[in-house]
């Protein structure tokens, strides 16, 4: 039996999914289906999930709030890959970019849910307070 609180299980559905989303970016566009044969310069498409990725991992709130904005480029590249791309290959990882996107924001925003609501119940006490 798992005792993980909701929020822990949000957290490490939000780390899986970007480290997923990390590994299908390189894989995809170095071995799996690139845009040119040998790989492409759009493996470095990944480096910017990088940049959350330590965030993210010491669960700092203001990291994850910024990360659902940029992942939401993933999700974009993904549906217009998705619909674009010429390969069958190619257009499942895309839509497998759309899902790990979607599962990353969904996961974020849940985990965040409850740690928002604390801190504006906070500040409405404050201000009856003074």
């Amino acid at each position: 039996m798992s005792s993980a609180t909701p929020e822990k299980k949000y957290y490490l559905l939000a780390s899986a999914s970007l480290i997923a989303l990390l590994v299908l970016c390189i894989a995809w566009e170095w071995l799996l289906a690139p845009l040119r044969p040998g790989g492409s310069w759009m493996v470095l498409k990944a480096l910017p999930l990088l940049i959350p990725l330590r965030g993210v991992l010491k669960r700092d709130n203001y990291t994850m709030q910024w990360s659902s904005m940029l992942i939401w480029l993933y999700f974009t590249e993904g549906i217009v890959r998705a619909y674009s791309d010429r390969t069958v290959l190619s257009m499942a990882l895309a839509y497998a970019e759309v899902a790990l996107s979607m599962l990353f924001f969904l996961s974020i925003i849940l985990y965040l849910r409850p740690l928002k609501k604390a801190a504006k119940a906070l500040a409405k006490a404050k201000a009856a307070a003074e």
